[in-house]
């Protein structure tokens, strides 16, 4: 089994469209008539969530007649975002087709579906034709490609000359090893954390100027502890990343956490042009 099938098989939950469904039904949604502000609280799946969304996506500079690739795109949050916001035409791409059946689904049940479309496939070996977009985005991916000179490569491919680039992924700040399983992979056999310098290296040789980098850690965990003393004035939130990670969820949340507090890895933003 080679890693992208083991990628695959870590986000793969059976059942994940009902228990979503079901989950959105017991925390008094129509789930006919859902919004994004419905699913912000399990559909942004990244440290700093909706609002590193927003943040991003403004730095981001996108315009209603841009064409946007969210690379990686999970259940669809960033992207339907991006679709009602920004009002820009948005493909997501997804290695996992569970992910991208209820990215699909929620869109449409948002009334996203002519904005927003989904694909499933590899982010090392995208389906879209050279210089087919304005934009493109990679939150929280990089940790599960070991090839990120190709990653980088395809995604310059896909973008137009002067087309603007975020990323948006966990890095390493240390070498000391990280407690597992982590949200993104069970163990090392398929979690490539990066440094920041080895990010800038790859992407300029890529074809890519860097215009800002921010370390978002501080702001992560502001907002983390806000979440916590919510929960503990309010009780536990009945929609969050659980009804995505199922019974797995606490530990793994505890340990990217920790990771964080230690200051062993940040979410790091970057934001770049295509030369």
């Amino acid at each position: 089994m080679d890693v992208e099938d083991r990628v695959m098989r870590h986000y793969t939950h059976p059942e994940l469209e009902a228990r979503v469904l079901a989950a959105l039904q017991a925390a008094g949604k129509d789930v006919e008539r859902l919004t994004i502000d419905d699913l912000s609280a399990l559909d942004e799946f990244h440290l700093g969530w909706r609002a590193q969304t927003e943040s991003l996506t403004d730095r981001l500079g996108l315009r209603s007649d841009d064409r946007l690739l969210d690379i990686g795109c999970g259940i669809g949050g960033p992207a339907r975002y991006c679709a009602a916001h920004h009002g820009c035409a948005v493909q997501g791409l997804d290695l996992t087709p569970d992910f991208v059946a209820l990215a699909r689904t929620l869109t449409e049940r948002c009334g996203l579906g002519g904005r927003a479309s989904f694909h499933q496939g590899s982010a090392l070996a995208m389906p879209f034709a050279a210089a087919s977009f304005d934009a493109a985005m990679l939150i929280h991916v990089g940790m599960n490609i070991a090839d990120k000179a190709k990653l980088f490569a395809e995604a310059r491919r896909v973008l137009k000359g002067g087309g603007r680039f975020a990323v948006y992924d966990v890095m390493a700040m240390t070498e000391a090893a990280l407690p597992y399983p982590m949200p993104w992979a069970e163990n090392p056999g398929t979690s490539f954390v990066a440094t920041p310098a080895q990010y800038r290296a790859l992407l300029a040789t890529a074809g890519f100027r860097l215009q800002d980098e921010r370390d978002r850690r501080a702001a992560v965990l502001q907002l983390a502890t806000a979440m916590r003393e919510r929960a503990a004035r309010e009780g536990p939130p009945a929609l969050g990343l659980h009804v995505i990670l199922g019974h797995e969820a606490k530990e793994r949340l505890r340990n990217v956490m920790t990771a964080l507090e230690q200051g062993l890895i940040a979410p790091v933003e970057m934001i770049l042009h295509a030369a």
